[in-house]
């Protein structure tokens, strides 16, 4: 990691470009626009070129992304016969995102409402993390959803970042950082890193927080995952990732078990959220009696649930659309389970124990949900793609190929406000 060079001592600093022969009356002070014109050039430095195609790879599918939103408005109106499109932003407002609205604007208890009313929404399903900055950020932004959108753009470029770094930890002297965010970019479910949902925000902390445990900074790693179980309870499982690389590394480095107590750090944020659920509701498995009114997250055995999702998918009990999605719920969880097979052959032990974890989560419901979404943070996943594609260049064309068609339906299945997963 590169860092710029000091600037050559002068004389006398140099007049602005833009004075002319007689200065103005308040010249702006050279100390202070010197301090401004290093800055970008000192994030610029810490940037190597792959990082900068990465982010430019980023910013394009951002806007291919905003393309698809405008011409959603005009082709999909929630009224076909209306003759002016929806607000501008008003594709990206879509399901999960009124919950997350509701607790930034209203709390998780407001007023008299919770659990005990016959409408309740079951918000207290979802971690404080997302809503809490987006009520920091809306004290300057006006648009609740602006103020979403913004959130995921800047975490999507910092997980995006991350991802191409430990991409690199595993794929050494290759392209295979940017095959890496290629791959991952244009999932079927990428949909989710443009909108006002938590996924982007949670990878821009637990990608960071796994890359500084492969560099056994543990205390970094710990604060990262720990802010990322303030967004997720996927946080957890990251941790017990974390755990577990930390142990088979600690025989290696001297004095490594001095750093034991940071691994506990990540609990914290979770163990806050059911003490503050608690004390509203005075149920200490709020969040879990939450999941299962809202959601149907009863607990089942794998097996139950397979079969119920099956059912849903294939036996003509849902709608044509629910119907497509569980479908690829099915999908999803055979793609993980294979994943988890691959990487317990390969021994990564750390790796396996988080995707391991996130399928038994997912999977122990009465019917499988969110695994198609849940994809998007198993960045085993798409590291293990890239180095296929290294071995055999066929690869990356037969996935771009078959998944160009599946991400383009999801994307205008969410835009259009029709259930995605």
């Amino acid at each position: 990691m590169s860092v710029a060079p000091p600037e050559p001592r002068r004389s006398a600093p140099r007049r602005p470009a833009w004075s002319s022969s007689a200065p103005p009356e308040r010249p702006p002070s050279p100390r202070r626009f010197t301090r401004l014109v290093r800055l970008p050039a000192r994030l610029r430095d810490r940037l190597d070129p792959g990082d900068r195609e990465v982010l430019w790879l980023y910013l394009l599918t951002r806007i291919s992304i905003g393309i698809t939103a405008y011409c959603v408005r005009w082709m999909f109106p929630g009224d076909g016969g209306t003759h002016e499109p929806t607000a501008l932003l008003e594709p990206f407002a879509r399901w999960d995102w009124g919950h997350y609205l509701h607790i930034a604007r209203d709390g998780y208890f407001p007023g008299e409402s919770g659990p005990w009313d016959k409408k309740w929404d079951s918000r207290e399903a979802f971690f404080p993390g997302f809503p809490l900055l987006l009520r920091a950020l809306h004290t300057v932004v006006p648009s609740w959803t602006a103020a979403g959108l913004l959130i995921s753009f800047a975490a999507g470029a910092v997980g995006v970042l991350a991802l191409a770094r430990i991409a690199r930890l595993y794929l050494p002297g290759t392209d295979g950082d940017r095959r890496t965010v290629l791959f991952f970019l244009l999932s079927p479910c990428a949909i989710f890193l443009a909108v006002g949902y938590t996924e982007a925000l949670f990878l821009a902390f637990a990608l960071p927080g796994w890359l500084a445990a492969q560099r056994h900074r543990w205390a970094a790693a710990a604060l990262l995952t720990a802010l990322a179980t303030t967004v997720r309870i996927s946080g957890l499982f990251v941790a017990a990732a974390i755990a577990v690389h930390f142990i088979l590394t600690a025989a290696r480095a001297r004095g490594h078990w001095r750093s034991l107590p940071w691994l506990a750090l990540p609990a914290v944020p979770a163990a806050l959220f059911a003490w503050y659920l608690h004390a509203h509701t005075g149920d200490w498995m709020a969040w879990k009696h939450a999941q299962e009114r809202g959601w149907s997250r009863t607990f089942r055995s794998p097996w139950e649930g397979w079969s119920h999702t099956w059912d849903a998918a294939f036996e003509r009990t849902q709608s044509t659309g629910f119907a497509a999605m569980f479908q690829a719920e099915l999908v999803a969880m055979v793609l993980g389970l294979v994943l988890l097979g691959v990487l317990l052959w390969r021994r990564r032990w750390a790796e396996a124990v988080y995707i391991g974890l996130t399928l038994w989560a997912l999977g122990t419901s009465y019917w499988f949900m969110s695994i198609p979404r849940s994809t998007l943070l198993w960045w085993p996943l798409w590291i293990g793609l890239a180095g296929w594609s290294l071995r055999r260049p066929q690869v990356r064309t037969v996935y771009l190929c078959l998944v160009a068609p599946v991400s383009t339906v999801l994307t205008l299945t969410f835009l259009s406000g029709r259930w995605a997963g």
